[in-house]
């Protein structure tokens, strides 16, 4: 029990620790919402209503599942900032060489970092180009909606994928 009270009292280990299981938290419930919009919800209902129905059924999911989103982006940003000084002072003090100097840590950080700008970018995207139906779309566009009724989610789904891949390498360069 001494071990646990050990930890629990000095907050230079809790605080990391905390902030980090928030950063895992936030990017888990982001990417496996996401997921369960393109590979069950699109499909799902793709196989299930009649086509007129399956742009407006998704844009309700996703309309919820956005206000989701953004609280969870801005968590994952600002944690991903305070896991970045905490993994930065870890380095140095293990192998007294500081974060700036480590050149697989840093690409594979840029990497990580392009990526969720690419997903922020999605996400902006559909929060400010709302596609709604006007009941003018041509029959090539009506097809189009139902393949892929929230535009870009597939691709933000990938780049989430090898948003984590990244994680878990910088996690293993660091230690």
């Amino acid at each position: 029990m001494s071990a646990l009270q050990t930890i629990l009292v000095d907050l230079n280990k809790v605080i990391p620790i905390v902030v980090h299981w928030l950063h895992l938290l936030a990017a888990t419930v982001w990417i496996g919402g996401l997921a369960f919009l393109v590979m069950a919800v699109t499909p799902s209902l793709r196989k299930s209503v009649p086509k007129e129905f399956v742009k407006p059924i998704c844009d309700a999911f996703y309309r919820e599942y956005r206000r989701v989103v953004g609280i969870l982006l801005l968590v994952i940003l600002f944690t991903g900032g305070i896991n970045l000084h905490y993994v930065g002072q870890l380095m140095e003090t293990q192998t007294g060489v500081s974060l700036s100097h480590n050149a697989k840590y840093l690409t594979l950080f840029f990497i990580k970092l392009a990526l969720v700008l690419g997903v922020l970018t999605v996400y902006l995207y559909t929060v400010i180009f709302k596609t709604e139906q006007t009941g003018e779309e041509t029959a090539e566009e009506r097809e189009e909606q139902t393949i892929e009724p929230i535009p870009f989610q597939r691709g933000a789904l990938w780049m989430g994928v090898f948003i984590l891949l990244c994680a878990a390498a910088m996690k293993h360069l660091h230690l």
